[in-house]
Parts: C-alpha cells; structure tokens; sequence
C-alpha cells in the first residue's frame, strides 16, 4: 500500500481493489482450505498419530493446488467482470493488471499455508517467526529496486510479493529439510495423498466458509466503496483503513493460531480440563487486546493516512472513520480468538453460521441502508461492520462458554482415530492369550 500510494491515486484505488480481490477470490480460499488441516494435525499430535501429521500434510496441499486452478481462471478474466459490475476503467485495468502478476503467488501460498499448520501444531514457532521476519526485511528493498529504480509500477509491487513469499517458502522447505523436525511426520510423497479426503474436505470447507464469510466482508466493502460518486477517495480510504486493521489484526490472529493449537493438542490427549482452561485464558488476552487495538487506532486516525498518500481528501475521510475501525476491534478480538477455539476442537460449522449470520444477516443490511440510503458513505459501511463484529463476538463467547469439553475430548478420539487402534491392539492381545492357553 505504502508504494501504490507513490505511485498516484488510480493505483492506490486500484491497488487497493486487486488486493480485495485477491483477498475475496483466493486467499481467503486457500487459508481457510488449508485451516481443514488445523484439527486433525493438532489432535493427531496431541494422540502422537505422527502418520497421520504427514498423510494430512500432503492431502491438504493436494487440495490447495487444484483449488488455484479456477481462481487462477478468474483473475485471468477479472477486467471485464469488474467492467461488467459498473467499476471505473482505470481502476479496473489497475487491478487486473496486479492481480495477472500475482498469480505465481497463488501457488505458493499453497504451499506455504500447509507447512506453517504443519509445523503451529507441533508446537514448533520460532522458525516460523525467523523465516517470515527474514522475508519481510527483504520485502521492502525488493519493492524499492522493481517500483523506483526499474519503474514496474503496479506489476513491480505485485512481484515484489510474489519474490517475498517464494523467499518465505524457500526458507521454510530449507528449514524443514536440515533440522530433521519432520522425521516422525514424513514418510516420503505417497498416492495415497489423492485418497480419503473426505475427513479433512469435512472440516476444510467449513473453515473456509468461516475465512471466507469474514474476510469477503472486509473486501466487499472495497467493492462497495467504489459505488459511491467519490469512488476514488472511498475506495483508496478503505485500503488505507484495512492496512490498520490489518496491523492490529496481527495480535488477535496469533491468539487463535496458538489456541487452536493448544486446544487441539489437549484434546487429541484427553484433557479436556487444560483444553478449557486454555480458552478461557486465550479469550481474557483477547479482550485486552481488544482495547489496546482500539486506542491505536483511534490515536493515529490523523497520522494513519498521511503514511500512505499526501491527498487532503483521503486524509480527511480517513481521519473521521477511523475511530469507528477503532470500536470494531472490541468485537473483532474476542470473535477471532473464539473462532481459534472451534477450529480446535473441530467445530468450523458452528463458527461459520456465527460468521455468516453475523456478518450477512446482521451487518450487511445496516451497512448498505446507512452507507447508500441513509446516505452516510463509507462511514455508514463501517457502522454496519461494528453491528456485525458484536454481534458475533457475543455469539462467540457464549458458544465457548457453553461447551461441554468432555464430550470434545471423545470427538478427538474418533477423529484421529484412537478409538479403532485401541480396539485392534485389544483383539491382538485376546488373541495371543488365546493362543497361550491352548499351547
């Protein structure tokens, strides 16, 4: 965002609209595609089903490739789809021109959302945090010599991406292959990888639905943005916007990744004590968090947008809409970590009708009527968001609170499979007494 802002306001609102594209149509996809693998890996290392890690490693990485297929499809074409729902040519021709050099990244997004679950439910981070924070350091220099001293332009920054997340991918693999980590999870490609999808589709595709219905709300608000009559200063705001949320976004994140793991690991070892405790820890951080996020975005609502562009209009209707991104937070936080919470415990429908009837059912009514009705532009958009964020959080809280975590302990068994092993050791036992006692 910082360099599309340098490189004028078309490309920052159209910049800004490729990204929630690719947001909308494929990542959001492909993570939560691949969070499928999230409860059956945490479990399965909690049971010490190390097997059962690998053979859910390639699968899910099986899935995620052929999903890139038809989204790869769908950015080839996006132009005239964007023409065809009333977008500006420009902004248009913008966005489809990042979103064709960003396809590369698509691939190794695939890859690389595998390998870090792989890796989260083994309780293996700190490679994790080096091998991104090494990406990230080369991410700018990268953006500098294709935008500045090239002259790329657009396809420069989408580039830079594409290089920073095969840098990722590549430290990652590197990683993976001189440390010996994945000794007891790897046992070498398999066909079988192309087999029994049907437990991991069971849970991917409602965790993609709980990703997809959040993070599409997010990018819909783009689209919707560049309805209005100041489509350039609405949508190159909303870009500014989510950048904050982004930012702040981090923290919650983390606490869902790690308490899906902590979650699922003590349920796949029949504790379901600990299990509830560590929710209940994970969502008391969120609320924290939850203020912190909003006093930093409601303190830089007039520093925020001048890190991005220079135009008096942007930084105007930054400024007044950010403290209301600011209260979404309150909501946002404890939703996310309690989403964390479901994924763990292998419940990702139960999160997905929370997001859809929260967001959908809840929010995106309020949003269009005070955004387009009511006329109140972007600020009206945001409104309904907040709506929808409490909403949620409070359905979330509830949900969580009430979960019988015995009976999630059981679900753990029969989900990596404990129950048919105990079972086959106890008929090898009978038999060898049988056999004993005859001779």
């Amino acid at each position: 965002m910082f360099f599309m802002g340098k490189l004028g306001k078309e490309a920052l609102a159209g910049g800004s609209l490729s990204i929630g594209i690719a947001n909308i149509t494929g990542y959001s996809v492909i993570s939560g595609l691949a969070m499928g693998m999230e409860a059956i890996s945490s479990q399965a290392c909690g049971a010490k089903q190390w097997p059962l890690m690998g053979q859910t490693l390639q699968r899910t990485i099986a899935i995620l490739t052929i999903a890139c297929l038809p989204i790869s499809v769908l950015w080839l074409n996006i132009e005239s789809i964007l023409l065809f729902c009333g977008q500006d040519p420009v902004i248009s021709s913008v966005a489809s021109t990042y979103l064709a050099f960003s396809l590369p990244d698509l691939l190794f997004q695939s890859l690389i959302n595998p390998l870090r679950i792989h890796l989260r439910t083994q309780n293996i981070t700190l490679p994790l945090m080096l091998t991104a924070a090494f990406s990230l350091a080369l991410h700018a220099p990268i953006n500098y010599i294709l935008v500045h001293h090239l002259r790329l332009g657009i396809q420069g920054i989408a580039v830079a991406v594409t290089i920073t997340d095969l840098n990722l991918l590549v430290t990652l693999l590197l990683y993976l292959c001189f440390s010996g980590i994945c000794d007891k999870t790897w046992q070498g490609w398999s066909l079988e990888c192309f087999d029994e999808w049907k437990p991991i589709l069971c849970l991917a595709i409602p965790c993609c639905l709980s990703v997809c219905l959040e993070w599409w709300w997010y990018e819909l608000m783009i689209v919707l943005s560049g309805l209005f009559i100041n489509a350039p200063e609405a949508v190159a705001t909303m870009g500014i916007l989510i950048q904050a949320t982004s930012l702040t976004y981090i923290f919650p994140s983390s606490l869902s990744l790690a308490v899906s793991t902590r979650v699922g690991n003590e349920l796949g070892a029949n504790q379901p004590s600990t299990a509830k405790t560590s929710s209940t820890i994970a969502l008391s951080c969120a609320v924290l968090s939850s203020f912190m996020a909003m006093s930093f975005m409601t303190t830089m609502r007039n520093a925020w947008g001048q890190i991005f562009t220079n135009d008096k209009a942007i930084l105007s209707l930054t400024a007044m809409v950010m403290p209301v991104a600011g209260l979404c937070e309150l909501g946002n936080c404890p939703q996310t970590t309690g989403c964390g919470v479901l994924r763990g415990s292998a419940r990702p429908t139960l999160g997905a009708n929370i997001n859809l009837g929260s967001f959908y059912g809840v929010g995106l009514p309020i949003a269009v009527v005070m955004g387009f009705v009511m006329d109140i532009g972007l600020l009206g958009l945001w409104l309904g968001l907040l709506a929808a964020q409490v909403v949620c959080a409070i359905v979330m809280v509830i949900v969580v609170a009430r979960t019988d975590w015995f009976v999630q302990a059981k679900r753990a068994e029969q989900l990596t499979g404990i129950n048919a092993l105990v079972e086959e050791d106890q008929s090898k036992i009978q038999g060898l007494i049988s056999v004993m006692l005859v001779n």
